[in-house]
């Protein structure tokens, strides 16, 4: 490989392509917003084709641009790789990246936490080694083969995050990564809507079992009632080593005790009979299952485990994931503040219970509001993706023991009415048919003093409730992140 990530003759090799004129590329990108120049431009077609955007990108210093014709306004002779399919060449540049890389590579996949261990294990093994892993949540057909074409050759490891969103996707992403470790966070109802159980979407996720390499190690939640059949997956494809972690005395990593605190996460457990202590500066019992998985991967790879539980330390979830911020409406007055839970990027009945246990372990502040004494208040968006019982999943939310300690519980959306209406009459607020609607009452739904959590799945559109109420802080004040 030369000083850059890609040259000419390197892409053209791995894509069958044709290129115009000689190039060295110091990146992959997909979209002209986030080019850097020197990056390699990947003319995908999606909601846009980007053929349209080649001129741009060029002109904007991309160093070339992969293409399966020649744009209208692009010169012939202009730094291209032609290929057949821009889609199948990218995913060609993403063997070969992986091909040539010297990394210890994971991937993840999970109904739920695959992001936020994803992110776990990037600040754990960047203590140990130059680290490459997933921008955001670039975990589909084109997320994957763009992370591994951006793998750098000389990188000590790589974290792969694998989704789906309906029978078959898995497997093949993770061929093309070809992980030394496979990790499944949980199996729960997400997507469940392609699939007739949730026994249906574990087949699903151990399917990443698939891309394991030989002598390869198979991680699991051992916790799960699906857990036989991660098992037998990784042992049909002969896994070396299966690993399970979880609460379960039978776990190899086992969680041993839980403590929320405002602001962190102490946890005691054991690695076979080695007990370690685990600390994270975000409150949430699943953050905790998470991290015992990503330890586990991270031993698996070859990383030192006490190191890496002191990196763990410096992990917070991202945004719409579950961060609690401080929002100040009168700075001029110590204790004008409420505090924020964002966790509006995702939903199903399992990641809600978990955000429910966070709402109840932190503590409103009394005598600071219009409403005398502080409330824990819970706004919700519908979960998405349920399938035919997705009625059902969402009233059976108001038997939660957490949720219980709400003092308030406003919704938006048609499947979210079936909560609200489950609710008892001392906690059921405002619900309305769309977030929008919830949002322009925000001053109305939450006071000075309250704890607030806010959550729904993405396509509920609930984070506009989360801007809204940080609007309703002063425009100096400033979000302290994870308090």
């Amino acid at each position: 490989m030369s000083g850059g990530l890609w040259t000419s003759a390197e892409a053209a090799a791995a894509t069958g392509g044709r290129a115009t004129a000689d190039w060295t590329a110091t990146g992959v990108s997909i979209d002209t917003r986030s080019l850097v120049p020197g990056d390699l431009f990947v003319a995908l077609k999606a909601a846009r084709d980007g053929h349209d955007f080649v001129a741009q990108a060029l002109a904007d210093g991309a160093a070339a641009a992969l293409v399966c014709r020649i744009p209208e306004g692009v010169a012939p002779d202009a730094p291209l790789l032609l290929v057949d399919d821009v889609q199948t060449a990218l995913e060609d540049l993403g063997r070969a990246g992986r091909a040539r890389s010297r990394a210890r590579v994971v991937a993840i996949t999970g109904s739920v936490g695959k992001t936020s261990a994803k992110e776990m294990l990037r600040i754990v093994l960047a203590g140990q080694g130059r680290t490459h892993a997933a921008e955001a949540s670039y975990n589909n057909h084109w997320g994957v083969p763009l992370t591994l074409a951006r793998l750098p050759a000389d990188a000590d490891y790589a974290v792969i995050e694998i989704g789906m969103n309906r029978p078959g996707e898995i497997a093949p992403l993770a061929r093309q990564a070809r992980p030394h470790v496979a990790l499944i966070t949980t199996i729960a109802a997400a997507h469940l809507e392609a699939f007739d159980d949730l026994d249906g979407i574990a087949r699903e996720k151990a399917s990443i079992f698939e891309g394991l390499e030989p002598g390869g190690t198979a991680i699991v939640n051992g916790d799960v009632d699906q857990a036989p059949i991660l098992r037998a997956a990784a042992r049909a494809v002969a896994a070396r080593r299966i690993v399970s972690f979880g609460t379960r005395p039978a776990c190899h990593h086992r969680l041993l005790s839980v403590d929320l605190a405002e602001g962190a996460t102490v946890a005691r457990a054991r690695a076979w009979r080695t007990p370690f202590l685990m600390k994270i500066s975000s409150p949430g019992r699943h953050f905790a299952t998470n991290a015992l998985g990503v330890i586990a991967a991270a031993a698996a790879l070859g990383a030192d485990r006490a190191r890496g539980l002191m990196d763990l330390g410096k992990w917070a979830p991202p945004p719409g994931r579950g961060t609690v911020e401080e929002v100040v409406t009168d700075p001029a007055n110590e204790g004008e503040s409420l505090k924020l839970i964002d966790d509006a990027f995702n939903a199903n009945p399992t990641s809600m219970a978990a955000a429910f246990e966070v709402l109840a372990s932190i503590t409103p502040t009394d005598d600071v509001g219009r409403v005398v004494k502080g409330r824990r208040v819970a706004i919700l968006g519908d979960m998405l993706e349920l399938g035919e019982g997705e009625a059902a999943l969402h009233a059976g939310l108001a038997a939660d023991p957490a949720l219980a300690r709400a003092d308030l519980v406003h919704a938006a959306g048609p499947r979210m009415r079936a909560l609200w209406e489950a609710l008892p009459e001392r906690q059921r607020g405002h619900w309305e048919k769309t977030a929008d609607r919830l949002a322009a009452s925000a001053s109305r739904l939450v006071d000075t003093g309250d704890v607030v959590l806010v959550k729904g799945s993405k396509g509920s559109r609930i984070s506009l409730v989360v801007d809204a109420i940080r609007k309703l802080g002063h425009p100096d004040a400033r979000h302290r992140g994870d308090v």
